[in-house]
C-alpha cells in the first residue's frame, strides 16, 4: 500500500509549511525512499501565473510549463521529487474540471455537489500521483490555514483518505505557532485551538511541528501533548534558524522526525544519509568570507518575490566556500536620481532579475551601464538580459530610441520585441513561452565555460525576445551573442566582449539549483564576484 502524508498549518499563514513538507521529503529520501510532493492552493485561480508578485511571491515554473506556487521551488531544492502540472492543485483547477465533466454529462444527471464530486476529484488527482510505481510516499501540503473556509474541501478530502486508506497508510502533520509574549513567555493556547479546529473537521494530527523562537522544553511539550491528544514524542520544535533554511531538515533529524514518520507508517527504518547536506550547511555557516550581490529589481519590497534567485545565490556561495549578502535595490531609486555608485559601489556583483511592465526599467538600464563601465560582474536573467541589450544599443551603438516594445510599442529601435507566436494572444494565463527547452552555447563564451556543454536545457517564462534585425550591428559594436535556440532563430544569451564576467540569459536558471548541486551560471557569477 502506498503511503501519504498531509501537511497542514494553523494559527496564521506564512509559518513555513512548504519548508516543513520539503524537509520531511529530504529526510525520507536520505533513507532511500522515493518521494513525490504535491501542493494544494485553495484559491480560485487556475494557476499562479496571473497573480501579482506582491500577492503571491514568486511564480515557479516546471519543466512542462506549469506556473505554480513558490513552494514547488522549495520541493525542487530540497528533494528529487518529480514536479509537473499534476503536482500543483488549485481550487480553480478542480472546479474547472468538475464543471467541464458536468457539461459533458459525465455525472448522468446527478446534482453536482462539493461532497462527493469536488472531494472525489481532489482525491483522484492526489491518488493519480501517489499510485505511480516510482513513488513510495506522497507528501501533500494543504495551503492556507485550518479554519479558512476555502480549505475545507481539501481537509475533508484528507479526512476521507485517512478513513479509506487506513491510518497506518496516511499521516497528518500539523504545523502550528507557539508565540512568545512578555519577554520569553511561550504560549500554547493558539496551538491548542488550531488542533481543536482540525479535530472538529475529523482529523487527529499524528505529529505537531511547533514554530517557535527557541526549542520547546519538556514541560511545554507535555502540556501541548495533553491538550491535543498527540504523543509527547511527536510534539517537535520548529525553531527559527539564522544561517540558512537548509539547516531545518538537520534540526528535524536531530529530533528524530524521520524515525517517527517511518514508525507511524510502518516502514523500514533504513540508515539516514544527510552528510552531504550537513557539510554544505556547516561550510556555509563557518565561511570566513562574504560576497555582496546587488539585485536591482522592481519587486524588492516582498521577501519571496525572487525566492529561487535568492536561494540559487546561497547555493553558489556554498559552492564557492563563502557566505552571500544580497542587497535588494529598488530600480526606481536609480530612476529618481540616486547615484549608482552610492547604491551599487559596495557590491561585488550586480544581478538584474526577471519582471514585467515599464516601472523601474530605466533604473535597471542605469544599473547595467554601471556594471559594464565599472567592470563589475553582471548577471541578467530574462528581463535582465533584455535590459543588457537595450543598454548596449543606447550607449555603445548610440541608438537613443532603443527599447522593448513591451515598454514603448512606438519606439524607433525595438531591439527587444514580442515573440512572433505571441502576436494576437489576448488570454494572459498560461500563454507565454513556458517550460524546458534547449539552448546551443557557443565556444569561448562565459556560458559555455560555466556549463561545460554545447547543449543545455533550462526553463523559460516570457513573451519578448531579442530582435534579430539588430543582431549584426550589435555584434559589430561588441555585444557577443553566446547562445541560440536549436534552430538558430532566437537569441538565448549574450555577454559584453572584453568584460571580466557578464552574461544575460533569456531563460530562468534559478529554477534548477540545489544546495548540493549549485546552478552552473550562478556558481560562475559568484566565483567572479569573489574575485
Amino acid at each position: 500500500m502506498k503511503k501519504y502524508i498531509f501537511v497542514t498549518g494553523g494559527v496564521c499563514s506564512s509559518l513555513g509549511k512548504g519548508i516543513a513538507a520539503a524537509s520531511i521529503g529530504t529526510l525520507l529520501e536520505s533513507r532511500g525512499f522515493r518521494v513525490s510532493m504535491i501542493k494544494i492552493d485553495p484559491y480560485l485561480n487556475v494557476d499562479a501565473g496571473t497573480m501579482s508578485p506582491y500577492q503571491h511571491g514568486e511564480v515557479y515554473v516546471t519543466d512542462d510549463g506549469a506556473e505554480t506556487d513558490l513552494d514547488l521551488g522549495n520541493y525542487a531544492r530540497f528533494t528529487s521529487s518529480p514536479l509537473s502540472k499534476a503536482h500543483s492543485i488549485t481550487t480553480g483547477q478542480i472546479y474547472q474540471t468538475v464543471i467541464n465533466k458536468e457539461r459533458e454529462g459525465k455525472y448522468l444527471g446527478k446534482t453536482v455537489q462539493v461532497i462527493p464530486h469536488i472531494t472525489d476529484e481532489i482525491k483522484a488527482q492526489i491518488l493519480r500521483i501517489g499510485n505511480v510505481p516510482e513513488t513510495d510516499i506522497t507528501i501533500v501540503e494543504v495551503g492556507g490555514t485550518v479554519g479558512d473556509i476555502e480549505s475545507v474541501p481539501f481537509l475533508e478530502t484528507a479526512r476521507q483518505c485517512i478513513h479509506e486508506l487506513g491510518h497506518e497508510n496516511v499521516l497528518s502533520v500539523h504545523l502550528t505557532l507557539v508565540p512568545t509574549v512578555s519577554g520569553d513567555e511561550m504560549k500554547t493556547k493558539p496551538t491548542q485551538h488550531s488542533v481543536k479546529e482540525l479535530r472538529e473537521i475529523g482529523i487527529q494530527p499524528d505529529i505537531l511541528l511547533c514554530r517557535a523562537k527557541k526549542e520547546l522544553d519538556e514541560g511545554m511539550r507535555k502540556k501541548i501533548a495533553n491538550f491535543t491528544n498527540v504523543d509527547v514524542n511527536s510534539v517537535l520544535s520548529a525553531i527559527d534558524v539564522n544561517s540558512t533554511i537548509y539547516e531545518i531538515p538537520l534540526i528535524y533529524h536531530q529530533q528524530k522526525l524521520d524515525e517517527i514518520v517511518l514508525k507511524k507508517l510502518g516502514l523500514e527504518l533504513r540508515p539516514a544519509h544527510v552528510e552531504a547536506l550537513r557539510d554544505r550547511v556547516e561550510g556555509y555557516k563557518n565561511a570566513k568570507k562574504t560576497v555582496t550581490i546587488a539585485m536591482v529589481g522592481k519587486y524588492v519590497d516582498l521577501h519571496d518575490t525572487y525566492k529561487s534567485i535568492d536561494e540559487a545565490l546561497v547555493h553558489a556561495a556554498m559552492g564557492n566556500d563563502v557566505r552571500v549578502k544580497i542587497l535588494k535595490i529598488d530600480a526606481e531609486k536609480l530612476e529618481k536620481g540616486a547615484k549608482p555608485e552610492d547604491l551599487l559601489g559596495s557590491a561585488d556583483g550586480i544581478l538584474v532579475p526577471g519582471g514585467f511592465g515599464e516601472r523601474g526599467i530605466e533604473g535597471m538600464i542605469i544599473a547595467a551601464r554601471y556594471a559594464r563601465e565599472s567592470q563589475k560582474p553582471y548577471f541578467g536573467i530574462c528581463l535582465g538580459m533584455q535590459i543588457m541589450v537595450i543598454e548596449y544599443a543606447r550607449h555603445v551603438l548610440l541608438l537613443e530610441g532603443a527599447n522593448s516594445t513591451e515598454f514603448n510599442p512606438q519606439c524607433t529601435d525595438p531591439v527587444v520585441s514580442l515573440l512572433e507566436e505571441q502576436e494576437g494572444v489576448t488570454k494572459m494565463g498560461g500563454t507565454m513561452r513556458l517550460g524546458r527547452s534547449a539552448t546551443h552555447t557557443l565556444a569561448d563564451t562565459k556560458i559555455r565555460q560555466a556549463y561545460g556543454s554545447e547543449v543545455i536545457w533550462e526553463r523559460h517564462r516570457h513573451r519578448y525576445e531579442f530582435d534579430n534585425r539588430y543582431k549584426e550591428s550589435l555584434e559589430t559594436a561588441g555585444l557577443k551573442i553566446s547562445g541560440f535556440t536549436p534552430d538558430g532563430s532566437l537569441v538565448e544569451s549574450t555577454e559584453w566582449d572584453g568584460h571580466p564576467w557578464s552574461t544575460g540569459v533569456q531563460f530562468h536558471p534559478e529554477f534548477t539549483s540545489k544546495p548540493t548541486a549549485p546552478q552552473p551560471l550562478f556558481q560562475a557569477f559568484v566565483k567572479a564576484a569573489v574575485k
